[in-house]
């Protein structure tokens, strides 16, 4: 395949990335667009490991790539960025894709801010925010179908990996499909982006994923929509670093009995998404769906906190440093602790294609709604209140030995 020509596969899926110039965007269409130049492997991809790659899913080289955002820099100097200040990519595998990123970008197209709070830069280009909901949400479907059509794609995926959004104050005004269709067509200005955007591909029968904490398609009026169509869909809030390991620790102390009194995280990190959250209403979901993961395996425990902190330096690299204080048999006193380092869109770019893979090989099989199998890549999966990694993975293998 030469570089800056569309996929030679005869399987090609579309994959429209809201917040398509942002770092998880931009590393997952290197990653894709690298293997499929056979520039780099398929390393940390689950659907490339046994018993997942097992499935009947849609090869990496006829993923399609367009989508939404409102920053206007382009792909190859997002890329260019993080090579420059994180070493990934590296040079190499830039100079294998340059080409293909300069062919997606005129794939993007301009997407609305709508409360998404302090995502929003100065440098911003957005959606008029004074057009009524329902004329931004029938341009959404526009720029999905036009995409669809242009490049004669057998389906579709909405993946919103943007910048978290301030929490939706009172979800439960929207928890039918109904009430949230009402709320569209009376122009209710409370209505955040990430809802639209998933609104929008499920009622046109595009599955979506949420990699964010945002509240996209956790609302039920959405998953009532998703239900009566047919349309798989899944989040919330990826599942990548620190949180990652929790839900792997956290099971060993609950099965050895180990009375967890405190146990503290603190995570910094340097890029856009570190600075999103060092805005409080940005970070709110992120918070809480790091420290349910603990008290879902871990009841009982005494003091959970997590903190975020914006550290610039750093760039895309991230840091996690967990203490654990636990007391075990004879009320013995210990303590264990670690340290968690990665680059945080190399960790999640990977998932990205993996769920991308997983949500199709769904929609092909006509299983709409939720996916439970699919909990193991997120801190707080929609409809399954089980939070041990082990059991959330065995889920999956389930489903891939069911559908092999």
């Amino acid at each position: 395949m030469t570089q800056g020509t569309e996929p030679a596969s005869d399987e090609r899926t579309g994959v429209w990335l809201v917040g398509a110039r942002g770092n998880v965007a931009t590393m997952s269409i290197v990653g894709a667009r690298a293997i499929a130049q056979g520039a780099s492997d398929t390393t940390g991809m689950v659907t490339e490991r046994e018993p997942v790659s097992s499935l009947d899913l849609p090869p990496v080289d006829g993923l399609v790539f367009g989508g939404h955002d409102i920053e206007p820099e382009p792909l190859v100097a997002q890329a260019e960025r993080q090579r420059d200040r994180n070493g990934v990519p590296d040079e190499e595998t830039l100079a294998a894709v340059r080409d293909d990123l300069v062919a997606i970008d005129e794939r993007i197209e301009v997407g609305t801010a709508v409360n998404c709070g302090a995502a929003v830069s100065e440098e911003s280009v957005h959606l008029d925010e004074r057009l009524a909901v329902r004329d931004v949400v029938d341009q959404i479907r526009d720029d999905y179908e036009t995409f669809r059509d242009r490049h004669d794609l057998e389906r579709l995926v909405v993946v919103n990996v943007a910048s978290t959004e301030p929490e939706l104050a009172e979800p439960e005004r929207y928890e039918s499909r109904e009430a949230l269709d009402r709320a569209i067509d009376e122009d209710d200005r409370d209505l955040p982006a990430s809802v639209l955007y998933a609104y929008t591909a499920i009622d046109a029968g595009h599955p979506f994923v949420n990699f964010t904490p945002s509240t996209a398609n956790a609302l039920g009026g959405i998953r009532e929509l998703a239900a009566d169509n047919g349309v798989p869909h899944m989040g919330r809030d990826a599942k990548t670093g620190e949180t990652l390991v929790k839900s792997a620790l956290a099971p060993m102390f609950a099965g050895r009995n180990l009375r967890v009194m405190s146990w503290e995280g603190h995570n910094i990190l340097g890029n856009k998404d570190g600075l999103v959250l060092e805005d409080e209403a940005n970070a709110a979901g992120k918070l809480a769906s790091k420290g349910d993961v603990l008290d879902s395996i871990l009841p009982e425990i005494g003091h959970n906190r997590v903190r975020i902190d914006y550290t610039p330096s750093l760039a895309d690299w991230k840091t996690a440093w967990d203490y654990i204080h636990f007391e075990g048999f004879l009320e013995t006193e210990m303590k264990m602790q670690f340290t968690w380092e990665g680059s945080d869109s190399a960790l999640a770019a990977p998932l990205v294609l993996d769920l991308v893979r997983l949500i199709a090989h769904a929609d092909e099989r006509g299983d709409g709604g939720l996916q439970p199998h699919l909990a193991s890549f997120f801190k707080a999966p929609l409809g399954v209140d089980e939070h041990d990694l082990s059991l959330q993975l065995n889920r999956l293998y389930d489903y891939a030995e069911q559908h092999r």
